[in-house]
């Protein structure tokens, strides 16, 4: 009887064993993304990405609370904290969130004598994080299974991608090159060596090829158009026609920063007497002013546009994406913050 009990005990601590192994091990696997996954859109990362949807969950960085990783639903309601990680450039996909860490609220005592900067992976409760790649990489953008990022040094700067199971780093350029805007196995970009065209880059073989030989900056490609600064007459908004290989004038304003947001631009015009952030349609027409003043971090999802003033964190404001202009104070992030922050 004894040599029985002894059998099972031991024969239910293997199962346990086994079990608490299967569980590591289908915890740690990374699942792959689904085909067609892009992170983020470039209007949000040309803004530094502190916004990010996906499947019906909003995912972004409260300025309310140093920038820390927090989602919600679209509505704002079911504002929940997910980490103190200190994010930007947020992308997700399948079952992850991807991002750059600046560093952790958490350890900020604790910053100069550990290096946290870097690409992360977590699960999108902000659980189970993961660095893939300890690198000052302020811009990057996920499609697929890889991350493509702008790696940071002393003396140069770099185009780099590695795969979210944190395999296969490899350099794509050896200068700078925006990641932000993918579309169908190509990065879209300004150039900055040796012209201001519009290029493409090959994701799978590296070729780059140039696209448009507009004097451009930050391009977004939205259905059979790229939007764009037009940087030889004074940043301009204007739109290249990909099947007709046309370029028009969106708007004659100075502008500083943009978002393309559904069938609307956002858009920060640059005055010295009258500065506001507007809105336009996709063709230029119904222009608006969303508020008078000077902002920055443009950043959209389904329902509302999010955006501060410039220099400011704080207060974050949003007003609906459609529909007539009606800004407010982001309220909800703040009122979501923890006590003890």
């Amino acid at each position: 009887m004894k040599k029985l009990k002894l059998f099972l005990a031991i024969f239910i601590l293997l199962l346990v064993f086994a079990a608490a192994c299967v569980w590591s091990y289908l915890d740690k696997r990374v699942v792959m993304n689904p085909p067609g996954t892009i992170g983020n859109t470039a209007g949000n990362l040309n803004n530094g990405g502190y916004f990010c949807e996906d499947e019906e969950r909003v995912y972004f960085a409260n300025a309310y609370d140093n920038y820390t990783l927090y989602s919600m639903s679209p509505d704002e309601t079911d504002i929940t904290k997910l980490s103190d990680s200190i994010v930007s450039s947020l992308n997700a996909g399948g079952e992850y969130l991807y991002y750059f860490q600046n560093s952790s609220a958490a350890a900020d005592s604790f910053a100069s004598m550990f290096h946290i900067s870097g690409i992360y992976r977590s699960k999108k409760n902000g659980k189970s994080t993961v660095c893939l790649k300890r690198v000052t990489a302020p811009t990057l953008s996920v499609a697929d299974n890889t991350v493509y990022y702008q790696a940071y040094d002393k003396t140069s700067v770099s185009l780099r991608r590695i795969d979210i199971n944190k395999k296969n780093d490899t350099q794509l350029a050896d200068y700078f090159i925006n990641p932000s805007c993918i579309q169908n196995g190509r990065i879209y970009f300004g150039g900055l060596q040796d012209d201001h065209y519009l290029h493409t880059l090959d994701t799978d073989s590296g070729a780059s090829a140039v696209v448009y030989d507009g004097n451009l900056y930050n391009p977004v490609v939205a259905g059979d158009y790229v939007y764009y600064m037009d940087v030889s007459s004074d940043y301009r908004l204007c739109r290249y026609s990909l099947s007709s290989q046309s370029a028009e004038v969106l708007t004659n304003d100075r502008v500083d920063t943009f978002n393309v947001c559904g069938d609307l631009i956002y858009y920060q015009k640059n005055d010295a007497k009258s500065p506001a952030l507007k809105r336009i349609r996709l063709d230029g027409s119904g222009e608006e002013i969303v508020s008078p003043g000077i902002f920055s971090n443009i950043n959209a999802t389904s329902r509302y546009v999010y955006f501060n003033a410039f220099d400011t964190p704080t207060p974050v404001y949003h007003t609906p994406v459609n529909g007539p202009v009606n800004v407010g104070v982001f309220s909800a992030a703040a009122a979501a913050v923890p006590v003890s922050s």
